[in-house]
């Protein structure tokens, strides 16, 4: 895959129905996902993947836990620099989120039908089942990895704000 074949399923990934709920704060939240992409070489011909997404409980990391990560195999003076770094960013925290893909959890599917068609009719699947971790996302076959990834990195950053409010509430932050 070149760059162009990574940017054009980048720009062409849609998320019609987004998970109703975000990545658990305090455990770990798994999302079904249904990703639907028109075949290249086949006319009406539609692959739908479903599977899912583990997201683990979201990790915070300060100052002090990079002074430890930075300083294995370093001396004096990077001892006395990132102590330097964690006076002047000691307010600073960064959540780090664990994802898991596993491919056996996926299926797939090739159905014969325009791809509008099979979109409405997984929408209404989803809905009416009333999935609240599911999302249905409209993708590129080749590079349908891809299309996932960049779901899973815009539900990270839809999540994010609300995980950094509950730490803030447990006085973790």
């Amino acid at each position: 895959m070149n760059k162009d074949d990574f940017d054009y399923a980048i720009e062409n990934t849609s998320v019609i129905v987004a998970p109703e709920r975000q990545i658990a704060t305090f455990g770990s939240t798994s999302f079904n996902f249904y990703l639907i992409s028109e075949l290249m070489d086949r006319v009406d011909q539609v692959r739908i993947r479903n599977g899912k997404i583990h997201a683990e409980r979201p990790q915070i990391l300060t100052p002090e836990h990079y002074r430890r990560l930075l300083l294995e195999g370093f001396g004096d003076k990077a001892q006395r620099y990132v102590d330097q770094l964690r006076e002047h960013l000691r307010n600073i925290a960064v959540l780090r989120y664990g994802f898991q893909f596993r491919k056996t959890d996926v299926t797939e599917e090739t159905i014969r039908d325009s791809i509008d068609a099979v979109i409405g009719r997984t929408k209404r699947r989803v809905e009416s089942a009333n999935e609240p971790l599911s999302a249905v996302i409209q993708g590129v076959d080749d590079a349908w990895e891809v299309c996932l990834l960049k779901f899973t990195i815009d539900l990270i950053e839809r999540s994010s704000g609300g995980n950094l409010v509950d730490f803030r509430k447990r006085g973790l932050l």
